[in-house]
């Protein structure tokens, strides 16, 4: 849709929705008239959020992807919400969305832009995993676990957990066969009535047991594999091998070894990398595509200088580029063929306290530092809620999550679109 066929679009669907408001309170009388205005005015607010725009600081061609009533949210950055085309009918993307049984697992197509819900389960419905190899999303409503098809949105039940084994899952091997996940014991406590920055102090201080747990699909069975007295987190499988799970020291990243791997199979647990001076941090890890290297945020020190960095597996050198402090984001994100780069950018009072940090970039290698561009101004997004960048499976879209209108929306926007500025060399 063009500009102008969107305005007609709104236009209409308003002066409709109006008229139906006018019907109900005919109808239903002043109880009625309560329910239809509340009901007028969340559709409104819906309608008033554009479908497209071309952003007019950057060029760019922006479209809203989840085009359902509520709020809805894209993954963490880390975690595949992806699910491959069947013949030419499209990729799809799984989502949360909000529904009035709570949050609730949605399929996008990213071709037609078709939207299935998947699950309509009340309760704790938790979990961000797909297996794209069996084109099912996995999440937990307590002690259960589910695997809900993409496609046919038919659920199955995976496993319970024992009565006396809290936890939670959170990611899913190469193979599709383990999934794992991890406890901290105690934690939840520290968490009520306090700020995210309270609580990592507090769960942290306070040392307290940890355990990481696979749990087998095929059988139902679950093996504690790793357990201390560190507050653990961002549990990671390789997308290649199948062993190797990865996960991190969680609480201030400056006091801690961040990012961790361990063999499922031997329980062998090793560090990736050892600080170099005082007060460098480095976390917000993820995997390339290949299972080769390790990227994440590098700080030496912390909120001075800035690199996106990768480790590299099998040479166990690490490669790192350098960013300027406007070019920080809270989470970066690596293209399928790892040519390029995508970032969220950060608010001022973020560890890099960038004066023009809020945008989405895009970032391109060259010799040690990064061609940069800005492809959205998100100036009126709430970092509250972190945009967490995705690089479509073809390359062509950054998909990213934003409230810059209100309510929680998925957008895109295109790689391809014409009259972008060009990249800029980053500067320190």
């Amino acid at each position: 849709m063009d500009g102008e066929c969107d305005m007609l679009y709104y236009t209409n669907q308003k002066t409709t929705m109006r008229f139906v408001s006018l019907i109900t309170v005919l109808t239903f009388g002043f109880l009625g008239m309560a329910a239809a205005e509340d009901a007028v005015g969340n559709a409104e607010e819906q309608l008033e959020i554009p479908l497209e725009w071309t952003d007019p600081d950057t060029g760019f061609r922006v479209i809203r992807i989840s085009r359902r009533e509520g709020n809805n949210y894209s993954f963490y950055f880390h975690n595949n919400p992806f699910v491959p085309a069947l013949d030419d009918e499209g990729d799809k993307m799984v989502f949360h969305g909000s529904t009035e049984k709570g949050g609730q697992l949605f399929a996008l197509n990213l071709q037609t832009l078709a939207i299935n819900q998947l699950t309509d389960i009340e309760g704790e419905r938790k979990g961000e995993i797909v297996a794209p190899k069996h084109r099912e999303a996995f999440f937990q409503d307590g002690r259960i676990i589910y695997a809900t098809h993409v496609d046919t949105a038919v659920t199955r039940r995976v496993a319970v957990l024992p009565e006396d084994f809290p936890g939670k899952i959170k990611t899913i091997n190469a193979d599709e066969t383990v999934l794992a996940g991890g406890h901290c014991e105690g934690a939840a406590e520290l968490r009520r009535g306090v700020s995210k920055g309270e609580y990592m102090r507090k769960i942290f201080d306070a040392r307290l047991p940890n355990y990481l747990f696979t749990l087998d699909i095929a059988t139902g069975t679950v093996k504690k594999i790793h357990e201390i007295n560190t507050w653990l987190g961002h549990w990671q499988f390789s997308p290649t091998d199948p062993k190797l799970l990865m996960f991190c020291h969680e609480g201030p990243w400056h006091e801690l070894n961040r990012i961790w791997l361990i063999d499922i199979t031997t329980r062998q647990v090793r560090p990736i990398r050892q600080r170099t001076v005082d007060m460098e941090i480095w976390g917000h890890e993820w995997w390339s595509s290949d299972g080769r290297t390790i990227w994440f945020d590098l700080q030496v020190p912390k909120g001075e200088a800035f690199y996106l960095a990768g480790y590299d597996l099998q040479s166990r050198q690490e490669t790192a580029y350098s960013l300027t402090r406007n070019e920080w984001s809270t989470h970066y994100n690596l293209s399928q063929e790892q040519q390029l780069f995508a970032g969220d950018g950060g608010k001022r009072n973020s560890v890099a306290r960038a004066e023009d940090g809020k945008w989405i970039y895009l970032f391109k290698p060259s010799g040690d530092s990064l061609l940069s561009t800005r492809l959205v101004n998100m100036t009126d997004h709430d970092y509250g809620l972190e945009p967490n960048v995705h690089f479509s499976p073809d390359g062509r879209w950054i998909i990213f999550r934003s409230n810059m209108h209100g309510p929680t929306h998925i957008y895109g926007v295109d790689l391809t679109s014409a009259n972008h500025k060009p990249l800029k060399q980053a500067r320190p």
